[in-house]
């Protein structure tokens, strides 16, 4: 039996039936120029400590954390972003604004070796604090203002140590003002500001908090970071961070936001980024073990949907296996 069907003059499948046709007309395309490498260090000699939660990645000592910026540049790998894991905690994160403080070591050999890497550092008092929390903590409530001072001297004294670039995470109000201010005081003009502007309060950070050991002791983040069930929230976010100074604005996590990076980008000029959390990353490594995903194609498929919603970069520990797929093709 013949089915006589009408199709229309264009027919979808014409550009689809090779790889030469689907390349020519592929309207996202994916680069190692998009991608930011986030990396952990702590203090000690010939360390690379495997993080349980996060397959393929570790903390670094300063030596070996060289030896990885120096890999991963090597494969095209232009920035990397840096967390710190302090010798000791107080109530108030003093090392990580102190000038010998772990990111303040790792940014002066990283210069040293790699002058031409580019290195953002994270900006944020949870690694460093003994109550695990974003900043100072008054009556068991995170105190913003009080917490300022102290995220503007973490800031200044990372672009002092060689930071090209700060990243604050924290979510506190006012703070892309309080660093620019300080930064710009001291003579770091050219130093930008990557904000964490729409950081929502997720379930995805968990084998993050492993990495950098700093789950909070009580309590959680909600009181600053956003709510998941809010998106217009997400662009008066933007819009006070990019009014006070930030020059590139993240979204974080990326992929259950992917949304809100659209929204984002139809709304502003500006360039984002968007953070492929641990959460993301340890699933599809979990998956792939297990054989149930073919995970270089998962990832791949991950990081492309990332761009196509609008980023300009992504932040993902996937950068150095991404890297080597994309110097292949």
């Amino acid at each position: 039996m013949s089915i006589n069907v009408r199709f229309p003059a264009y027919r979808t499948r014409r550009l689809r039936q090779n790889e030469a046709f689907r390349q020519l007309i592929r309207e996202t395309t994916l680069t190692v120029n998009d991608l930011i490498y986030p990396l952990f260090v702590r203090h000690g000699r010939d360390l690379r400590n495997p993080i349980s939660s996060m397959p393929g990645q570790f903390q670094f000592s300063v030596d070996q954390l060289l030896k990885e910026a120096r890999e991963a540049h090597g494969l095209g790998i232009k920035a990397i972003l840096l967390f710190g894991i302090p010798e000791a905690k107080d109530e108030v994160g003093s090392e990580g604004y102190h000038r010998d403080g772990i990111i303040q070591r790792a940014l002066k050999s990283l210069k040293d070796a790699l002058p031409e890497l580019l290195i953002v550092t994270d900006v944020c008092l949870c690694e460093y604090t003994s109550h695990g929390h974003c900043g100072v903590v008054k009556g068991g409530y995170v105190d913003n203002d009080a917490t300022l001072e102290l995220l503007a001297r973490m800031a200044l004294s990372h672009a002092e140590a060689g930071a090209d670039m700060v990243a604050p995470s924290d979510m506190m109000d006012g703070r892309v003002a309080a660093i620019r201010e300080s930064l710009d005081a001291n003579g770091f003009v050219t130093t930008p500001i990557m904000s964490y502007a729409a950081k929502y309060a997720s379930s995805f950070y968990g084998p993050f908090r492993e990495a950098a050991e700093s789950a909070p002791a009580f309590g959680d983040r909600r009181t600053h970071q956003m709510d998941p069930g809010n998106a217009l929230e997400s662009l008066r976010e933007v819009y006070l961070d990019v009014t006070e100074g930030a020059d590139i604005v993240m979204v974080k996590p990326a992929l259950p936001y992917l949304d809100i990076i659209t929204r984002i980008r139809l709304e502003f000029s500006v360039p984002i980024a968007a953070y492929n959390v641990s959460g993301e990353y340890s699933m599809v490594k979990a998956a792939a073990e297990r054989d149930w995903i073919d995970g270089d194609k998962v990832m791949m498929e991950c990081l492309l949907s990332i761009k196509r919603a609008g980023a300009d970069l992504i932040i993902t520990y996937f950068a150095k296996e991404a890297a080597g797929i994309l110097r292949e093709s």
